[in-house]
């Protein structure tokens, strides 16, 4: 009887420990791991005005995005999931005005987070996507 309640004890702690895997998306089943990680933006997909011309930041941790826009600070709740899935919640920001082409950029760089829906990290590229797949946001590795 004590036998079979450590191997019972046994699958239990493994089944935990390969669901928690699973979900921190390290198990290879098309989950993005983004958790205690931090991105610079580098590209983007709608403007004619450079990123790199602007400190836009992106940290995630424990279930929510934080950075810097253009202008602001920023954060959010945000999911990942199967697949590649990923939105963001309601981001909210510090409400600082600064110069027109920064605040064009800001209000672009919001603009597609909030329209993410699938994100991809390969080696020290996160890159986001909306819903029709099309790349929208690409980071790098800070």
């Amino acid at each position: 009887m004590r036998r079979f309640a450590q191997v019972t004890t046994a699958a239990v702690v493994l089944g935990a420990i390969a669901s928690l895997v699973l979900a921190c998306g390290s198990g290879g089943g098309g989950t993005p791991q983004l958790d205690g990680t931090s991105w610079k933006l580098t590209g983007w997909s709608v403007s004619a005005q450079d990123p790199n011309d602007f400190t836009i930041t992106a940290g995630f941790k424990d279930g929510q995005i934080a950075g810097k826009a253009p202008v602001n600070t920023y954060s959010g709740p945000y999911t990942v999931g199967p697949d590649d899935a990923f939105s963001v919640g309601a981001v909210a920001s510090t409400k600082m005005a600064g110069p027109e082409p920064d605040m064009r950029a800001e209000s672009i760089y919001f603009k597609l987070l909030a329209e993410a829906k699938k994100a991809a990290v390969d080696g020290d590229t996160l890159t986001l996507s909306d819903g029709n797949g099309n790349q929208s946001l690409i980071y790098t590795r800070q």
